[in-house]
């Protein structure tokens, strides 16, 4: 199994981001398919706002097992789970190449923009396969960043893109694994899988201010920043280029800029 580096990392710009997430807008896929009294695995977890929510869906009976690679962000997610008053979600540090649980656990295992950045997704889709129930489903999203499209051109996004998509495959993962997800299902030895696919828009003058903010300081003070200058992708120079290009893209009035994913419902 290849290694592979969280290209993102834990700066506030990229938990800015994560925290935004909901189950309607990240999970919608999958709600349909929940029921009070199922257990369900929730595989990155990060700050654990769409973790929250598939609690709430669960509930009364049901209980979501929230897990991430890193301890450190699983303190942000018992946080949400608190302060939303949400009770039946316990936190654990885990690999989702190998999940310390029984065969058979969970009636649900989820897994939100995680396959782009592990070393193998088929191994981790085995894994989660696993430890569904028959019966049960896997529940897969990525985002597929070659099939991000914006307006108006501006070149410093351009740029973006492509040293975006360097350094992730440097660091081990996939950026364009939305569109790889039924692939990686079916070798995964899943047979009866839903594709389908969901969206993120960003086209308000709020949206596009959110949106263009978080990704400029990425750009230049997240842990993506550190990997593309180390790794002789970029320049500092060439990063505050490309973060101010996302400000001139945020300050404009018809600015519109779409996210797709890649889904996939797995039943085991």
């Amino acid at each position: 199994m290849a290694d592979a580096v969280y290209t993102h990392g834990h700066h506030e710009s990229v938990l800015r981001s994560h925290r935004w997430r909901t189950a309607a807008n990240s999970a919608a896929y999958l709600m349909g398919a929940l029921r009070p009294g199922m257990d369900v695995l929730d595989v990155g977890c990060g700050p654990g706002t769409i973790t929250a929510d598939l609690a709430g869906l669960v509930a009364p009976g049901g209980r979501v097992t929230a897990v991430d690679a890193e301890a450190g962000v699983l303190e942000q997610a018992r946080a949400t789970a608190r302060e939303r008053g949400v009770e039946n979600v316990r936190f654990a540090v885990a690999d989702v190449h190998a999940l310390d649980f029984p065969d058979d656990s969970f009636d649900a295992v989820h897994a939100h923009q995680v396959l782009q950045h592990v070393g193998d997704p088929v191994a981790a889709l085995r894994e989660m396969r696993r430890v569904c129930r028959p019966g049960g489903v896997v529940a897969a999203r990525d985002g597929d960043y070659a099939a991000f499209t914006w307006f108006p051109e501006v070149p410093a996004l351009d740029a973006w893109l492509d040293l975006y998509r360097r350094v992730a495959r440097a660091n081990g993962g996939e950026p364009d694994a939305g569109r790889r997800l039924l692939s990686w299902a079916r070798r995964a030895g899943f047979t009866d899988v839903t594709a389908t696919a969901g969206t993120w828009l960003f086209a308000t003058p709020e949206e596009r201010a959110w949106w263009s903010g978080l990704w400029a300081d990425r750009t230049t003070a997240s842990g993506y920043a550190a990997l593309a200058v180390d790794g002789g992708h970029a320049t500092r120079r060439e990063l505050t280029s490309i973060a101010e290009g996302w400000r001139e893209w945020g300050r404009r009035d018809d600015g519109w800029f779409l996210v797709p994913h890649g889904e996939a419902l797995c039943r085991v």
